[in-house]
C-alpha cells in the first residue's frame, strides 16, 4: 500500500523522487522520507505528508543523482519519524524502501538481536534490512547476492529497493505481491510503485514479476530470478497521458474523478459496444464464452467499492444470464476452504489490480482448476497477468481514494460481459438484448445529465454535515447502490453509516430513526418502486429526515422527501451506474464541508497489497 520511487542517472534525483512521491501519496500518507547517494547514504525522512518533509528538510544538500523514496501507510509501528522509511541498516552503509509485510519479522529480529543488533524502530523493514547486511558481510558477498539470500527466508510480501554507500549509482530491486514499475529513459531508469512517477519521463516501462530481483544502473537494467537466472525485460509502451494524473483546475481528484464519469463510461464502452449492430466485442471474454455459458456458477472475488460492483453484477447475471452467482469477500475466501471445481467461472474485480487478498484467492481458484477473469483497471497489473481473460475498465487513473469512476466502469464492463453471455447463451431475448444495449449506449449522456444538474447537492451537504449518524436504503439493484453510497460518507466525512436492503429496515435498524437521522433511500423507478415508496413512509411516519434519490418526473417520492436528487430514466439493470452518482457528490461536498482531506481520508490507501 506504501508509495516507492526511485531514480538513477544524470538528472538531479531529489527533486523526481519527492514529485514522485507525491503523485503516489494516494498509497499512504502517514511519514515519508528518501534517500540520498550524496558522499555517503543522506536519510531524510518525517512522520505526515510529502509537503511536511519538504518544509522539514529546507536548507539541506539535496544534491544527488540517484536516490529512493517512499510514502507510507502504516502497518508495524506507528505514524512516526523513526518509523518512517527509508530506514539505514546498523553500518548506515544501506538504506531501503519497503512496500509489503514480512510476516517472520519477530523471528529474524531475535536472531540479529541475539548477534548484536539494535533496532531504532518499530518496524519489521528494518529487520529485513539489518538481516540482509548480516547475510552480505558473513558472506563477503555482493548486496545482489544477500539480498537473493535473504528473499529465500523471507515469509510475507515486499517490494524493496536498496541502495548501498558502496555502490553508488545502483539500485536493488525485488518484488512479491507488491507492484513495481521501472521506467526506461536514456542513461536512466526510474522505479515506481505504478507509472505516474516516471510519466513525463519515459513511456517505455517494465513490469517486474513476483520473484524478480532488478540491478538497476543509468545506462543497464538486469532483471534475474531468485536462482540468480538472467531474465529479458518485456517493455511495454505506457497508454497514458500526465494530464490524467494531475487535477485539470478540480479543487480535488476526487470531483475531477466523479465528473470525469461521461467520459471514462465511454471509454469503457467504446470499440465494444455497437447498439445499432446489436454486438458486443471483448476478446477476453469471447475466448472462455463456451465455458461461461456451460459453468453452473459464478463466484465473483472482490474488496470494498469493488464488491459493491460485484453485488450489482450477481443481480444482472442471475436475471440475464440464469447462472448462479456468489459473491465474495476475497479477504474471508482466500482463509476458507472453498468448494471449487473443475469449470468454475470466478470474476476477480479490483481497480488497482494488485488487492493482495484478491491475488491471493484467485491463486487459490486457479489452482483448482477454475477460470479466471480479472476486470481491473491498471493495465499490466497483477491480476491482469494472472488472470485467463477478462476486461480492462479503461477508466484512466484514479489518484482519490474513495473510487468513483473506477466503480462506475466496473459496471459497465461487468454488464457488457453478462449482456454478451446471455446472447450467446439465450436466456434473454432479442428485444430484451437490444433494448439494454441502447439502454447501456446512453449511460454516458445520463451520467453528464446528472452532474449537470447537480448544483443543488452542495445545498444538501451542508444541511446534514453535521449529522452523527446516516442510513442508506435500497432494493433490488439499489441495494448494492445503498451500499456504496454508506460507504463513500464513511471513507470521506468520517460520519457513521450503514447500508440496508430497504425491506431490512423493520427488523432492527428502524429502532434508529428520529427527528435527527437522515435515511437515503434510492428510490429509482424499478420493479420495487412501489414498495420502496412503502418504505419511505415508514420512516416520515416516524419523523425520520427522508433524502432520495429519485428518478426525473416521481412526484409522489417527492412529496415524501425533505430532499431529492434526480437521475434521469433508465433500466433498471443500469442504472445504478446513475444513481450512484448524486450518492457520490453528496459524500464529497458532505466531507468538504467538514473540512476533510477528501483525497486523502485517515488511515486509508487507494491500493490495499498488504492483509
Amino acid at each position: 500500500m506504501c508509495g516507492i520511487v526511485g531514480y538513477t542517472g544524470p538528472r538531479e534525483a531529489y527533486p523526481i523522487i519527492i514529485k514522485g512521491l507525491k503523485r503516489l501519496e494516494y498509497r499512504g500518507y502517514d511519514s515519508t522520507g528518501v534517500a540520498l547517494q550524496n558522499g555517503g547514504v543522506k536519510v531524510y525522512k518525517k512522520k505526515g505528508k510529502v509537503a511536511e518533509l519538504e518544509e522539514a528538510i529546507v536548507g539541506k544538500n539535496l544534491h544527488a543523482h540517484v536516490g529512493i523514496g517512499h510514502t507510507r501507510w502504516a502497518t508495524h509501528g506507528e505514524p512516526s519519524d523513526r518509523n518512517a522509511h527509508p530506514h539505514q541498516s546498523s553500518s548506515g552503509k544501506l538504506a531501503m524502501i519497503h512496500n509489503g509485510i514480512i510476516e517472520n519479522y519477530s523471528q529474524l529480529k531475535n536472531e540479529l538481536i541475539k548477534k548484536g543488533y539494535v533496532f531504532h524502530s518499530d518496524t519489521d523493514t528494518e529487520v529485513l534490512l539489518n538481516f540482509i547486511e548480516e547475510i552480505k558481510t558473513n558472506n563477503s558477498c555482493t548486496l545482489e547476492e544477500a539480498v537473493r539470500i535473504a528473499l529465500k527466508r523471507v515469509v510475507g510480501a515486499y517490494v524493496i529497493l536498496l541502495v548501498d554507500a558502496d555502490d553508488p549509482e545502483t539500485i536493488i530491486a525485488a518484488r512479491k505481491g507488491s507492484p513495481l514499475v521501472i521506467g526506461i529513459g536514456k542513461g536512466e531508469h526510474f522505479l515506481g510503485s505504478d507509472a505516474s512517477p516516471m510519466l513525463e519521463y519515459t513511456k517505455e516501462v517494465v513490469y517486474v514479476n513476483d520473484y524478480e530481483l532488478a540491478i538497476v544502473r543509468p545506462d543497464e537494467l538486469i532483471l534475474k530470478n531468485l536462482g540468480n537466472e538472467k531474465l529479458t525485460p518485456y517493455v511495454q509502451k505506457l497508454d497514458l497521458e500526465l494530464a490524467a494524473i494531475e487535477k485539470g483546475g478540480y479543487e480535488h481528484f476526487m470531483l475531477k474523478e466523479i465528473f470525469e464519469q461521461p467520459q471514462t463510461i465511454y471509454d469503457c464502452l467504446r470499440g465494444r459496444l455497437d447498439a445499432s449492430n446489436g454486438t458486443i466485442t471483448m476478446s477476453g471474454i469471447q475466448q472462455y464464452a463456451d465455458q461461461i455459458v456451460k459453468a453452473s456458477r459464478i463466484v465473483i472475488i472482490a474488496c470494498g467499492t469493488s464488491w459493491h460492483a460485484g453485488l450489482v453484477a450477481e443481480y444482472i447475471i442471475e436475471e440475464l444470464c440464469r447462472i448462479n452467482v456468489e459473491v465474495e469477500y476475497a479477504s474471508e475466501f482466500r482463509y476458507r476452504n472453498p468448494v471449487i471445481t473443475k469449470g468454475d467461472v470466478i470474476i476477480a474485480i479490483s481497480q488497482s489490480g494488485e488487492t493482495a487478498d484478491t491475488l491471493v484467492a484467485i491463486e487459490t481458484a486457479k489452482a483448482k482448476g477454475a477460470i479466471i477473469l480479472g476486470v481491473v483497471n491498471v493495465v499490466g497489473s497483477s491480476i491482469a497477468r494472472i488472470s485467463h481473460g477478462g476486461a480492462y475498465t479503461h477508466a484512466g487513473p484514479e489518484i482519490g481514494v474513495a473510487s468513483t469512476k473506477a466503480f462506475t466502469g466496473q459496471l459497465a464492463v461487468l454488464t457488457m460481459i453478462a449482456l454478451k453471455i446471455a446472447y450467446i447463451k439465450g436466456s434473454i431475448s432479442h428485444e430484451r438484448y437490444m433494448h439494454l444495449l441502447n439502454e447501456l449506449q446512453e449511460i454516458p449522456e445520463k451520467v453528464a445529465w446528472v452532474l449537470k444538474n447537480s448544483e443543488h447537492i452542495k445545498k444538501i451537504a451542508e444541511k446534514y454535515k453535521d449529522a452523527r449518524d446516516f442510513l442508506y436504503l435500497g432494493r433490488g439493484y439499489n441495494f448494492p447502490v445503498a451500499l456504496e453510497g454508506a460507504l463513500k460518507l464513511k471513507e470521506i466525512s468520517y460520519i457513521h453509516a450503514e447500508g440496508y436492503p430497504a425491506a431490512e429496515m423493520k427488523h432492527g435498524p428502524i429502532a434508529l430513526v428520529d427527528d435527527s437521522l437522515p435515511v437515503v433511500f434510492i428510490a429509482t423507478r424499478d420493479a420495487y418502486h412501489e414498495k420502496i415508496v412503502s418504505n419511505m413512509q415508514e420512516i416520515k411516519a416516524r419523523k425520520g429526515r427522508v433524502i432520495s434519490v429519485i428518478t426525473e418526473g416521481d412526484e409522489h417520492s417527492t412529496s415524501l422527501s425533505e430532499d431529492v436528487m434526480i437521475i434521469p430514466e433508465a433500466d433498471e439493470i443500469v442504472a445504478p451506474m446513475l444513481s450512484v452518482v448524486p450518492l457520490q457528490l453528496l459524500a464529497y461536498y458532505i466531507g468538504v464541508a467538514k473540512g476533510q482531506d477528501v483525497d486523502k481520508p485517515r488511515n486509508l490507501a487507494k491500493s490495499v497489497t498488504v492483509e
